[in-house]
């Protein structure tokens, strides 16, 4: 009866531990940061994904002040922080606060320019997210999505797909590790045609994982199938930073 009771539980423990697997948002601690230029609609896009988060067992806390980054108690338990804040302004003791924390191991993800064009002056700031944004040419514009690593679960088993959005054109830190791209064309600016982006990346700062997509102008674009499930397992790989998996 006690090999039976032990071999029960064995089962018992595989199958937490795949579930915990199968699911790497579950009791996570988010905090989801939103603000600064309406014209990316950062409130609609935090009650669009916030609802998703829940469902995955995750614990958010939605903010719309860059002061909890300097609130050290809540800091001190976050697993990840998701941030879509375009432009605007941040102090020295939050920027401080928040590369210190991702530093030291808190996940961070974000999209187009709520994490790709926030604090313009930042240097720190940029030197962590990866790249910044300099240009949209020809504003929203049709182009395609070249998937270019097909083995990471970021994009394993995603294609070739097209967006109607803005096509952004970065400055991007030449160590990260990019895994999709879009190619430039002369229609709006005939020095960029055949130029390379990169649009979705993942990279280390620190101990944290960053993760990045200039994909989602604004709620309407997450519809692209390939778009959210890009974001949803680009959340999903930052979340898990202080586990060191």
């Amino acid at each position: 009866m006690k090999k039976i009771i032990i071999a029960l539980l064995a089962i018992v423990c595989v199958s937490c531990q795949t579930a915990v697997q199968d699911n790497p948002l579950k009791d996570k601690i988010i905090l989801f940061v939103y603000g600064g230029w309406d014209g990316h609609q950062p409130k609609q896009c935090h009650d669009f994904l916030k609802p998703w988060l829940e469902e995955q067992g995750a614990i958010v806390y939605s903010s719309q002040s860059l002061n909890s980054y300097t609130d050290k108690e809540l800091m001190g338990k976050v697993d990840l922080i998701i941030q879509t804040w375009t432009m605007g302004n941040i102090s020295a003791e939050q920027e401080r606060a928040l590369t210190e924390a991702v530093r030291n191991g808190v996940g961070l993800a974000g999209w187009h320019g709520g994490l790709g064009d926030a604090f313009r002056n930042n240097t720190e700031y940029q030197f962590m997210v990866g790249g910044q944004w300099v240009a949209h040419p020809g504003g929203k514009v049709d182009y395609d999505v070249d998937i270019v690593d097909k083995k990471d679960p970021v994009t394993k088993g995603l294609k070739k797909f097209h967006m109607q959005s803005e096509q952004y054109y970065m400055h991007v830190d030449p160590g990260v590790k990019v895994l999709a791209t879009t190619t430039f064309d002369d229609e709006h600016a005939s020095w960029i045609k055949g130029v390379v982006m990169p649009v979705v990346w993942k990279k280390y700062y620190g101990k944290g994982r960053v993760f990045y997509s200039s994909l989602c102008h604004d709620v309407n674009d997450f519809k692209v199938p390939e778009a959210f499930e890009i974001m949803k397992r680009g959340i999903e790989w930052a979340a898990l930073s202080k586990e060191g998996k």
